[in-house]
């Protein structure tokens, strides 16, 4: 059954989330970092990673899996690496306060790492490397978060999604381009929405209990997700695992808190690595805009492409109605 959506003003709807943030205990710096997120998700990014998932940030925030006081401590161990705790508050938070300086060290040094721990899960990761690349930057982000993808057919649960993001500046107006994608061979979150839906999934892309593929979505949310790719996706992720989790020293997928249950913080990690292409090449965003037209003369599909901003043309936003009811609910608590 098809979802009913209304058009609502963004304006509105940045009101609205930030007094459902407030009223579920988040501060007001979260709330402002957690909405600037969302809507750059909903506008430009993975829409299921804008306000569905927003849901799911406070209802974690209500149940104390986020911390909504968070203060996070940042570490400038070297020069060109910045070390941050997010104190068990959001990634955004973090990114967010250290981003002015981040931008300011990579021009300064050609290259710069951001690398966070004991935050819950990053959201859209494609957000991080987005704002990056909008001011003329180079990036790779990698986040970790509970376990939830085994490595191959038979397995247990080993890594998260695992998802690595790309971006790269164009030359204006055009948005900067985005590669946003998880290691596993789909999100997460389509799969809970299937299990919702009660509505089959691919063949191929999880696991039930036993271990066994299974195309039925309730029985794929007690195994696992499998990775794209087989054993190269698995090996992606586990490269993702090294520089999130390992680099941050945040909690393996292992031992991460689950991010829809219980009272334990998640821990996850975030890596962030930029580069600053003017240093080599002014003439970059040129460059790559005609290679990219090269590329689709071939029949190549960009990222992107298909996306239509929601921002560029309109002041207002299409939202599943459901998950406008309990934003507003949540904002009565």
């Amino acid at each position: 059954m098809a979802k009913q959506r209304m058009r609502m003003p963004i304006d509105e709807l940045r009101q609205l989330a930030l007094e459902a943030c407030l009223a579920c205990g988040g501060s007001p710096a979260m709330a402002t970092a957690l909405v600037d997120a969302t809507l750059s998700a909903a506008c430009f990014g993975r829409t299921e990673l804008g306000f569905p998932h927003f849901v799911d940030y406070l209802t974690s925030l209500r149940d104390g899996r986020i911390n909504g006081d968070a203060k996070p401590r940042f570490d400038y161990v070297l020069p060109a690496l910045i070390y941050a705790d997010a104190d068990g508050g959001i990634a955004q938070l973090g990114f967010d306060l250290i981003y002015d300086d981040f931008v300011k060290r990579v021009k300064t040094f050609g290259i710069s790492v951001f690398t966070q721990r004991n935050s819950y899960t990053a959201g859209e990761l494609g957000y991080y490397v987005r704002r990056l690349a909008e001011d003329g930057l180079i990036a790779i982000t990698a986040a970790n978060g509970p376990a939830l993808m085994a490595a191959a057919e038979g397995g247990e649960r080993a890594y998260c999604t695992n998802p690595l993001a790309f971006g790269a500046p164009l030359p204006e107006p055009l948005p900067p381009l985005v590669i946003d994608q998880a290691t596993s061979a789909t999100a997460f979150i389509t799969l809970a929405e299937a299990a919702r839906e009660q509505s089959p999934i691919a063949h191929g892309i999880a696991i039930d209990e036993t271990g066994a593929i299974t195309t039925d979505p309730v029985k794929a949310m007690l195994g696992a997700l499998l990775p794209f790719g087989g054993y190269k996706g698995a090996n992606i992720a586990l490269i993702v695992e090294m520089l999130s989790a390992g680099l941050s020293g945040a909690a393996w997928s292992l031992d991460a808190g689950h991010f829809f249950s219980g009272e334990h913080p998640v821990n996850a990690g975030m890596t962030v690595i930029a580069l600053f292409p003017a240093a080599v090449d002014t003439g970059f965003p040129d460059r790559a805009e005609a290679q990219l037209e090269r590329l689709r003369s071939k029949g190549v599909r960009i990222p992107g492409d298909r996306a239509m901003p929601a921002s560029a043309e309109t002041d207002s936003l299409d939202v599943d109605i459901g998950v406008l009811e309990t934003i507003r609910r949540l904002c009565l608590r």
